[in-house]
């Protein structure tokens, strides 16, 4: 049997009809790639059941792998995350009407995880292909729109 990569994207938010990260993983879901199986999840954008949803989406398939994507309106091309920092400071609420500020995702974990990915690689391929990108050093905090 492949190898499961789980590819996370989310549910629209802020009033927006769509979500591209939800699109994208739809459209990937099933596919074979790099030798994987791609499982796709859209996950809630809500904070108090995104984790959640996570743990089980990543029980449910054993992946060898995880990858999110996410939006961040107004950027002109992809950017590929260094680090995830633990904290919410969100500038607007989720989809549930929270709004968490300056509180960990995850209570007692490290402040920052820094990417496996190799993410210069990853830039240089989609340069290559000519598709705007850039390594980003944080992945925000549902704070930068």
């Amino acid at each position: 049997m492949k190898p499961v990569a789980l590819l996370l994207g989310f549910e629209p938010f802020d009033g927006d009809d769509i979500n591209p990260s939800q699109r994208i993983v739809e459209t990937l879901d099933g596919e074979n790639i790099a030798g994987h199986i791609v499982v796709s999840r859209t996950l809630p954008t809500e904070f108090a059941r995104a984790a959640q949803a996570l743990s089980e989406a990543i029980d449910a398939c054993a992946p060898s792998l995880v990858l999110a994507l996410g939006q961040a309106g107004g950027r002109s091309g992809i950017s590929i995350e260094r680090v995830a920092i633990n904290v919410i400071d969100a500038r607007i609420a989720d989809n549930a009407g929270d709004q968490p500020i300056d509180v960990p995702v995850i209570d007692g974990a490290p402040n920052a995880y820094f990417s496996t990915l190799p993410i210069k690689a990853m830039l240089r391929a989609l340069h290559e292909e000519r598709i705007p990108a850039s390594i980003s050093n944080t992945a925000g905090t549902f704070n930068d729109r």
